[in-house]
């Protein structure tokens, strides 16, 4: 089985009505780092989680989870 980070940013941006770009400020991030953390290409540091559960009010566990990917053979 492979793993990886999957997350909600997305779907809390949404909810909160704001743009990728305005997020991205929030944060201190570049526009693409926003676009890459919901596309699931780039997994954010500690510090990045961090500020971006901050910013959406929860915990860092409700925004980024592991999830298991079963391999086919």
């Amino acid at each position: 089985m492979s793993q990886h980070i999957a997350n909600e940013v997305q779907n809390l941006r949404l909810q909160k009505g704001i743009t990728q770009e305005e997020l991205a400020r929030a944060v201190g991030v570049s526009r693409q780092t926003v676009i890459a953390i919901e596309g699931g290409n780039y997994t954010p540091s500690v510090l990045l989680a961090i500020k971006i559960a901050q910013f959406f009010k929860t915990s860092v566990e409700k925004i980024f989870k592991i999830a298991y990917d079963k391999k086919r053979s």
